[in-house]
C-alpha cells in the first residue's frame, strides 16, 4: 500500500486508489493511513468524526464507513494479477477489525511520512557528526516529500488536527536544521528567499529570525539584518510582552560591531561550528 499525506491524501493498493471522495470516510481512511499497522481505537475514530458529542448511531455509522472502505480495497485487490484467485487477500485482511478498533495493514508499500522521518533522521545525525553537506542533502530530500499542508484536502477533527500539528512541527524542525547546515556551507544568499517567507509566516520564531539576520549580514546587507531584529522585537513586545532572548541580543550586538570572526561568510571561520546555535542556546 502506498500512502501520501504530506499534502493531498492519496492511498493506493495495488496501484489503484482506495481514497474515497465522501468527507467522513475520507477522514476515517486518513487517520488509519497515518497510523498504518497500528490499531486505531473506535473511540479515537468517533472523536475524529464527531468530536466530544458523537451521535447515538455513531458506532453503526462508523462501521458503514469501514465497509465502504473495504469495498474500495476489494476493488483494488481484484486487479492484482500477480496472485492466483485462491491466494488473493480479502479486504478484511487489509482493513482489519480487532478488539476495540481497526488496523490498516500497509505491507511493504511507500509512506511519505515514514520516508520523511527516515531522511530527516539521517540529516540530524549528519549534523551531529559535522557533515553539513550530507545534512543539507538529506534534509532537502526529506522536505521535497511535502507538497503542501498535511491532509490538505481532508476535513479534519481533533485527532487529525493533533497529528497535523505534530507533522508541521517536524517539518519546521527539518527546515530550520537544513538552513543551519546551508549557512555552515556558506550558502547564505541561496537561503534568503526561503527565510523571507519563513519569518513572515513565523513572526515570533527567534531561530529563523536569527538565521535570516546572519544570512543578510553575510550577504552584505547589514542594515536589513538589523531591521529584522527591530521588527521581531516589536512583535515580541507588542504581542507577547517579551524581550528577545539573550542569544538573539548577542547576535544583534555582533552585527552592530561587525567584528565577530564567527560571523564570517564561510563555514571555515573560527568558531563557526554553530553560527546561530551559539547565540541562541536558550531560544526554545
Amino acid at each position: 500500500m502506498d500512502i501520501e499525506v504530506l499534502g493531498a491524501l492519496s492511498v493506493r493498493e495495488n496501484g489503484a486508489s482506495i481514497t474515497p471522495t465522501a468527507p467522513k470516510p475520507r477522514q476515517v481512511l486518513a487517520l488509519l493511513a497515518l497510523r498504518t499497522d497500528r490499531v486505531v481505537s473506535v473511540a479515537a475514530l468517533m472523536e475524529e468524526l464527531w468530536g466530544a458529542t458523537p451521535p447515538r448511531s455513531g458506532r453503526t455509522t462508523l462501521q458503514t464507513y469501514v465497509l465502504q472502505l473495504r469495498e474500495l480495497i476489494a476493488g483494488a485487490l481484484e486487479k492484482d494479477e500477480s496472485q492466483e484467485e485462491g491466494e488473493r487477500r480479502a479486504a478484511k485482511d487489509v482493513l482489519v477489525t480487532l478488539p476495540g478498533g481497526y488496523l490498516l495493514a500497509g505491507g511493504h508499500g511507500h509512506s511519505d511520512v515514514r520516508a520523511f522521518e527516515q531522511l530527516a533522521g539521517l540529516g540530524y545525525r549528519a549534523m551531529d557528526a559535522g557533515d553539513f553537506a550530507g545534512a543539507a542533502r538529506q534534509l532537502r530530500e526529506a522536505l521535497t516529500l511535502w507538497s503542501g499542508t498535511a491532509f490538505a484536502d481532508v476535513q479534519t477533527g481533533p485527532q487529525l488536527e493533533m497529528e497535523i500539528k505534530r507533522l508541521d512541527e517536524s517539518r519546521l524542525c527539518a527546515v530550520e536544521q537544513c538552513i543551519e547546515a546551508e549557512l555552515h556551507l556558506g550558502r547564505h544568499r541561496e537561503v534568503l528567499a526561503e527565510l523571507t517567507v519563513l519569518v513572515d509566516r513565523y513572526r515570533t520564531h527567534e531561530s529563523l529570525h536569527a538565521q535570516f539576520m546572519l544570512a543578510l549580514y553575510r550577504s552584505g546587507r547589514r542594515s536589513e539584518a538589523l531591521d529584522v531584529y527591530r521588527r521581531l522585537r516589536g512583535t515580541l513586545v507588542r504581542d507577547l510582552g517579551l524581550e528577545p532572548s539573550a542569544g538573539l541580543r548577542r547576535l544583534q550586538q555582533s552585527i552592530l560591531a561587525a567584528n565577530d570572526q564567527s560571523m564570517a561568510e564561510t563555514a571555515d571561520a573560527p568558531r563557526a561550528a554553530h553560527p546561530v546555535k551559539e547565540r541562541l542556546a536558550h531560544v526554545r
